[in-house]
């Protein structure tokens, strides 16, 4: 390269730099402030707009949720709240079924088995039966271990397993009394808000004077029975799995008591020296 062209080109690169700096210094705090708000203002409305756009898509394509969206509006606050009952009370049942999936506590095979192996003498081998990570298998091989010590205070051993059954059936009731709770309140919060609906219909009706519309009247209703109905579709199903689960729950407690009751009354007695002594002398 002609070193006679390095000073053009250096004179260029200058104006170039110059250039970008006046352009620069054009952009003033003031303009970059209005330019941004400007900015952040366009993709606000962008972003609500197309929301918009989407929640209408899926109410048009889904008439069910626009009909429970419908609902919701229309029932107002009561609705709502029975809503919020039905959601709690989908969380609990669901937690409860996992519970019963994980504990299998109507599982009693490996108990039945233990307990043939009790009334045969074969400690050791009717523990080894035992799963004891289900509620009425640890209340059996409590008893077995208490009742193998035969320094053990009888009494006290029969305490602590009824305080050790009595954890157990508590856990397996948990989260219960929630349940029925719901199931109690749902048709009534359902008949307040069907009476509450009533009253604003009758003091339209009386609002109106002479100029009476039927349609208003027969809309009121609608209206005002739907909180009804709501919480019966609330309470109805909430009502029938609470009873399945409390019946499950008390025959676990009766399974856990008879399993304890034949583990007292099959006791064999270890063969100590005096036990064998009396056993020969009666043969």
């Amino acid at each position: 390269m002609d070193s006679s062209s390095l000073p053009h080109i250096n004179a260029s690169k200058h104006k170039e730099e110059t250039l970008y700096i006046d352009s620069m210094d054009f952009l003033s705090p003031d303009t970059d402030a209005s330019f941004a708000s400007a900015v952040d203002n366009s993709v606000v409305t962008s972003v609500s707009t197309d929301n918009t756009t989407i929640l209408s898509e899926v109410l048009t394509q889904y008439p069910a949720v626009q009909t429970l969206a419908e609902w919701l509006q229309l029932g107002g606050p009561v609705v709502w709240i029975l809503t919020l009952f039905s959601m709690i009370a989908t969380a609990l049942i669901l937690l409860k079924i996992w519970q019963f999936i994980r504990l299998r506590p109507e599982s009693h095979n490996d108990v039945l088995q233990s307990l043939m192996l009790w009334k045969q003498g074969e400690y050791e081998a009717a523990q080894l039966q035992l799963k004891t990570s289900r509620p009425i298998s640890a209340v059996v091989s409590f008893a077995m271990s208490g009742l193998h010590d035969t320094s053990a205070n009888k009494r006290l051993l029969q305490e602590e397993i009824q305080r050790l059954a009595s954890a157990y059936i508590n856990q397996l009731r948990t989260y219960l009394r929630p349940l029925e709770v719901i199931a109690n309140l749902s048709p009534l919060l359902g008949l307040l808000g069907t009476v509450l609906g009533m009253i604003i219909a009758f003091q339209q009706m009386a609002d109106a004077g002479s100029q009476v519309d039927p349609s208003m009247l027969s809309g009121g209703i609608w209206q005002a029975l739907l909180t009804t109905a709501v919480g019966l579709c609330v309470a109805i199903p909430v009502v029938a799995i609470h009873s399945w689960l409390d019946r499950k729950t008390e025959r676990i407690a009766l399974l856990m008591n008879d399993a304890v009751t034949q583990v007292f009354t099959h006791q064999v007695l270890p063969r100590t020296p005096v036990l064998a002594e009396v056993t020969q002398r009666a043969a």
